[in-house]
């Protein structure tokens, strides 16, 4: 497999992208890395006589920046590191991308220069939370205003990439984000997305999930629009992030015996800690495109990028056919 980097992309690009490139291509049993970017931005980093030998190094421009419009910024600025990236995706020349910048312009490059699978309307970005057993989630971002067919096409694609990425040995059950367990319950969408998903076959779909249901394992993938898994996602990780605070305040500042019970529970915490750090997982697999696409958190450091590229020569491979397949498959029923 030859994977496509955005070199310029996320805050600590290009330094935190290179070092995580090269521990990931040297950790590579197989496969090669192609680091797109401004020759003269990347070589200082690319430690000269040492570079890993499946590493190779493609010239693009600069970078489209956060504020920028993604559709309009990679039309006027087809050189971009993350357009020219994508490109070689549609040219065969990579099979799959890697972007820890701007997720609009990871996004439209994707649609713009890769192309969707048949059947697929819009993509959706899947984003795994790490609960003790952890539950995909989708779109967490990609598309925020959806039709009914669009969840469908996102729980026949969560549950392809949930079976592979989770090794489930059955169907992936798949849920949809409501707020209210029965059918009649929500908006227009979700009424109307609840009755596609349980008329379909080519689903195991086990009802609508609450929002104080979504960590408790009662599905395997979670469906919902653009918007709102996008605020699922921000407010599990901040909410992780503060109680995390709290737990360590609580065992910290206090007398001896705090102390004591802080360096009894430290092991534990992190452990926890490092579960429900988003460098571990590295990224989120854009689903619905004619290449493996996976989107880094933007403050990406080199942990962050090495175990995203890891995650893609493992749960990428053949993906996008298999996917197509369950589309193709999935729609005609």
């Amino acid at each position: 497999m030859r994977i496509a980097v955005d070199a310029l992309g996320g805050d600590n690009a290009p330094e935190e992208v290179v070092s995580g490139v090269l521990r990931a291509a040297r950790r590579l049993a197989s496969g090669t890395i192609v680091l797109v970017g401004p020759p003269e931005r990347l070589e200082p980093y690319l430690g000269g006589d040492d570079r890993p030998p499946n590493l190779d190094l493609v010239a693009s421009g600069g970078v489209i920046s956060m504020s920028e419009e993604p559709a309009a910024a990679l039309r006027a600025n087809p050189e971009a590191s993350v357009a020219v990236a994508a490109t070689l995706v549609r040219r065969g020349e990579a099979d799959a991308l890697f972007s820890a910048g701007s997720t609009g312009a990871t996004v439209a490059a994707a649609l713009l220069g890769i192309g969707r699978l048949k059947g697929c309307r819009r993509p959706a970005i899947a984003t795994v939370l790490p609960f003790p057993r952890p539950v995909l989630l989708l779109d967490a971002g990609a598309t925020i205003v959806c039709r009914p067919q669009d969840l469908l096409n996102f729980a026949i694609l969560g549950s392809v990439f949930a079976k592979r990425y989770f090794g489930l040995e059955g169907e992936a059950r798949v849920g949809l984000i409501n707020v209210g367990e029965e059918p009649g319950k929500g908006s227009d969408l979700a009424r109307e997305s609840h009755g596609l998903l349980s008329s379909s076959p080519a689903v195991n779909f086990v009802g609508n999930v609450e929002g104080r249901d979504i960590g408790s394992g009662t599905a395997d993938v979670l469906v919902t629009d653009g918007f709102t898994g996008n605020v699922v996602l921000k407010t599990a990780e901040g909410t992780a992030r503060e109680i995390l605070s709290m737990v360590r305040s609580a065992v910290t500042e206090g007398g001896p015996q705090h102390k004591l019970a802080g360096a009894v529970l430290r092991p534990r915490l992190v452990a926890v800690r490092d579960q429900v750090d988003p460098e571990n997982y590295g990224g989120s697999f854009l689903l619905g495109v004619r290449g493996s696409v996976v989107i880094g958190h933007g403050n990406s450091r080199a942990r962050g990028v090495e175990n995203a590229l890891a995650g893609i020569s493992g749960a990428g491979a053949g993906l996008t056919g298999e996917l197509q397949d369950a589309l193709l498959a999935g729609n005609a029923s």
